[in-house]
């Protein structure tokens, strides 16, 4: 079943968000999800904790996963689960190169600034070194969080540059939205919050949706190239 890591070098992209935004959409449409929660801050296991009468029974949440128990952390929920996320700590250290080294996909969140494209260049380089360790290309794609409708001058070189290197980024973002914020505040998931906890709930929703089916069109071109 496919495994997506979301890793990043950097914290405060958005990885953990956009971890959990994935895992959401997939639960809500009836597909078990295991979300690894890797980050010794344990964001995704407190939230599935503090608010455990909210957590949807097909989604299961792991915490407390080191460099030690990763592999079969992610091994056994692949054969268990038809999605498996693993949401990593922000560097790059044993535990993402093992995640990395069993990952379908890898999505790299980074926002729309120099220091993040940086950082996303590093886990690039990472990839590609356990891609030759295992002799097998392991997918990756950036994907942009907290974006915004403003395109700024930035942005727009950010992404000029990474296409210019070959660097592949998701044809999706992940949107600044009070309701991504408000599933680590109120609890529950982006699918129950309602018109009186943020500003139209709706169109996070939409936005979560139209994420996770990016993610699963390259996972779809990914196993068809490979076939």
């Amino acid at each position: 079943m496919p495994v997506i890591v979301l890793c990043s070098t950097k914290g405060g992209v958005g990885k953990s968000t956009t971890a959990l935004v994935l895992a959401q959409v997939f639960s809500a449409a009836g597909k078990a999800t295991t979300l690894i929660d890797a980050d010794p801050n344990q964001p995704l296991a407190t939230w599935a904790k503090r608010f455990s009468g909210n957590v949807p029974e097909n989604l299961h949440v792991q915490g407390g996963i080191n460099e030690e128990t990763i592999v079969d952390a992610i091994d056994t929920a692949a054969a268990q689960h038809p999605f498996v996320i693993v949401d990593l700590e922000g560097s790059a250290n044993l535990t993402a190169s093992y995640a990395i080294s069993r990952a379908d996909l890898v999505l790299i969140p980074m926002r729309g600034k120099q220091l993040d494209a940086d950082q996303a260049g590093r886990v690039v380089a990472l990839i590609e070194r356990e891609s030759k360790a295992f002799r097998r290309r392991i997918e990756y794609r950036v994907v942009f969080s907290m974006a915004t409708a403003l395109v700024t001058k930035e942005l727009k070189h950010i992404r000029a540059t990474l296409e210019q290197k070959g660097i592949p980024i998701l044809p999706a973002a992940l949107k600044e939205k009070a309701a991504f914020s408000a599933m680590f505040q109120i609890g529950g998931t982006i699918f129950d919050l309602t018109d009186e906890d943020v500003s139209n709930p709706k169109s996070a929703i939409d936005n979560a949706k139209e994420l996770a089916l990016a993610v699963t069109n390259t996972l779809k071109e990914a196993e068809a190239a490979a076939a």
